[in-house]
């Protein structure tokens, strides 16, 4: 078997249905966006040392290749799939957004990316994330799609915010401390 096809040499690729659209399809910049938003929480997750703050944006990975699926069936399609994202879902995002709200509390303004690599590359993946989000909706308004796939992009962004601040207050806290271990040195 090989890697390459040629199915798609001539701009056209199958969903999972084996319906032949264009390679340009809705259907396809849907998923294409979501596999970018998978790569690129890939890239965020390599950078981090925090194995929890790993072990979620893996679990989060591993569901977008079902909503990728998903958006990759047609409607009819959709029941025959082994997975489909569910409310509980979105419930767990929403439980990991309480838990970083409570431990790292909410920005009191703005937040420019960039304070640290691991943070501005979830930022990065945050608007990946909103674009999936976008397009999601256009995909509703034209083709259909489930309003749980809307609300998981939806808490995800928001997951993703909430990652990239608590590794901002990390950081913050953390020079802050070397500061102070610094100033004792010299003092002592």
């Amino acid at each position: 078997m090989k890697v390459y096809t040629r199915t798609g040499d001539k701009g056209t690729t199958r969903l999972f249905s084996g319906e032949q659209v264009a390679k340009d399809a809705l259907r396809v910049n849907v998923y294409g966006a979501l596999d970018e938003l998978q790569a690129q929480l890939g890239f965020c997750r390599a950078q981090m040392t925090d194995s929890a703050l790993q072990e979620i944006l893996f679990s989060v990975q591993k569901m977008l290749f079902v909503l990728s699926a998903e958006v990759a069936s047609t409607p009819e399609q959709t029941g025959r799939l082994r997975q489909v994202v569910e409310q509980s879902q979105v419930d767990q995002l929403e439980a990991w957004i309480d838990s970083l709200t409570g431990q790292y509390g909410l920005p009191s303004g703005f937040v420019v990316p960039g304070r640290t690599m691991d943070s501005a590359a979830l930022h990065v993946s945050r608007t990946i994330c909103r674009r999936c989000e976008r397009l999601l909706i256009t995909l509703q308004k034209q083709e259909q799609a489930r309003e749980v796939l809307l609300r998981y992009t939806n808490r995800l962004s928001d997951l993703l915010f909430m990652i990239s601040w608590a590794l901002e207050v990390r950081a913050v806290v953390i020079a802050a401390v070397k500061e102070y271990l610094q100033r004792q040195e010299a003092c002592s």
